[in-house]
Parts: C-alpha cells; structure tokens; sequence
C-alpha cells in the first residue's frame, strides 16, 4: 500500500512514517524541504498552501495521513479551513481511497474553544471532495515534544510553587504517543474505520492539576499547586510564555482548549482496534526517558 503522510517532520509524523513502513506501507513523507528530512520513507515535495504540490506528492497513492495545523499563527482557523479544503481536492483528484486525520477530543454540544473548532471544521472539510475520511481525536497527547506535554513538563521542573488558573482542574483523558501512532497505523488496516470518527484516549481520566503533581511526583519533586480564580485566559497564556517555551499565540489557544473537558465519550474504537493502552505514569516516564536520550545523544553522554 503506497501512503502518503502530510505533516512527516511534526510531533507524530516523525513517529507514524517509520511505523508505517514497519507495516509494510510504502511511505510519502511529504515536506516542503525534502533536501533535508531525515526521516523514514521517500521525502517528497508538498506544501498543503501550494495545491499543484499536493497533486504531485499524491499522485498513485492509495492513503493519505493529515497531520498538519497553523496552532502557533493568530489566523490559523483561517489557514487550517484554506489548507484542509486544497488537500481534499488534491485528494480526491488523485484517487485517494481513504484520508485518516488526527483532530481533538470535545463534546460538539460544548462551547468548544477555537482551537477545538478549527479540528472539528478540518475534520469535515478534509472530506468535503468525496473521499472516505477517518477521524481520530484525541486530547493531550503525552510524549517528548509534544506541546501539552511540554507545558506540563516545565511548569513542573521551572516552578517549586505556582499559582494556577481554575482551568487545572479541568478533566481530560490523556493519551501516550506511542498509542495514538498504533492507533493511526492499525486503522489503516481495518475496513471497518472507513469514513468514521474515534474518540481515542488512555486509561486515566485525570485534571490537570493531577498531571501535574503525577509528574512532580515522578521527578520526585515537592510542587505546590494553588488554583485561583484570578487569572484570565489572556493572562495565563502569558504567564505560560514567560515560564515556558510555549509562545503567547499557542499557548493561548491551548488556555481556551483547556475550558473544555476533553474525555472519550464514544470507545468504540476499542473493539476494532484492542490493545491495553498506556497509563499516565508510564507515558510521562516514556516521555522523560526519551528527552534524556536524545539529551544524551546530542551531548554525548
């Protein structure tokens, strides 16, 4: 099976292309800079802002992931709908059998954040050409890199002592990387995923405030966490960008996301693709492992 993959070079492309190839598929990695990619799978060009690209980097592919976002530029629902539209037409012009999306977990009868959506709208306008879409959505994904998980990783080792937003007592379904890329690649294989949406998380329903004690206590840190009502979401956001490497326009997309309870309401998902997820404790010990490796590789220690 010949699969292209939009987004190779991100948080989960760089995970899910040698994977794929571990499942036989003959990869795509598309990337507006195959000169340098690196990675698993033959680098190709394509720029989801640059249609006539897509048709070239599609062309006699049978699967195409979407893993591509603008979170970080102030007009991304903008340029997430624009971009989502030009990949469905390349898509369906290429014969794309199937389009598999990674979106975000969220209750539709919620007042759901922009971030949230922003998924949602892709979500539906990926399969806005005809072709069959499969949407998994996901919450915080826990694993080195990732930008949720990243914030809840500093703000533990930056700060013996935080006054937190009341959003950190918001619950949500966290789920390890390595869970959401098996996911990814097991429902290419199964039929039965075909034009349908998953809620996919792990095990531990937790709020925030738990993650970040679970991963002070991991680090055998003592952290003392204080909720107030006081800070806004604008506030926050800049509070994360002062004490974290998250900026301002990312981080305040993520504060909205945040008043939004993001836990699996459908695990149907289970029955088709079974296998015993990853706990929270063991993906944010993962997580620290791997940074700890790569920290070892590039100092040589």
């Amino acid at each position: 099976m010949k699969t292209a993959v939009a987004g190779s070079s991100g948080f989960i492309g760089t995970r899910l292309c040698p994977r794929l190839e571990d499942a036989g598929h003959t990869v795509r990695a598309m990337t507006r800079h195959p000169d340098r990619y690196l990675g698993s799978g033959e680098p190709v060009f394509g720029d989801v802002n640059d249609e006539a690209s897509l048709a070239d980097a599609l062309a006699g592919c049978d699967i195409a992931y979407y893993l591509v976002h603008s979170l970080g530029e102030p007009d991304f629902e903008t340029r997430d709908a624009d971009a989502a539209r030009r990949f469905a037409r390349a898509a369906a012009d290429a014969g794309i059998r199937r389009i598999i999306y990674l979106g975000g977990l969220g209750d539709d009868r919620d007042d759901l954040s922009a971030h949230l959506r922003s998924r949602r709208e892709v979500e539906s306008l990926l399969g806005g050409s005809g072709v069959p879409v499969t949407a998994l959505r996901a919450g915080i994904i826990v694993g080195n890199g990732g930008i949720s998980w990243e914030m809840t990783r500093q703000l533990v080792e930056r700060l013996p002592a935080m006054i937190t937003p009341r959003w950190v007592r918001t619950r949500t379904q966290p789920i390890a990387v390595a869970d959401v890329v098996r996911y990814l690649v097991e429902v290419a294989q199964v039929e039965e995923t075909t034009g349908r949406v998953f809620d996919i998380g792990g095990p531990d329903v937790l709020a925030y405030l738990d993650m970040l004690r679970r991963v002070a206590a991991i680090q055998g840190r003592h952290t003392l966490i204080v909720p107030v009502p006081l800070l806004s979401p604008g506030l926050s956001s800049l509070w994360l960008g002062l004490v974290t490497d998250v900026d301002s326009d990312t981080g305040r997309s993520l504060v909205d996301s945040m008043a939004n309870e993001v836990v699996v309401r459908d695990d149907s998902i289970r029955s088709l693709v079974p296998f015993p997820t990853t706990s929270y404790d063991d993906a944010a010990l993962a997580a620290l492992g791997e940074r700890a490796a790569a920290k070892r590789s590039t100092t040589g220690g």
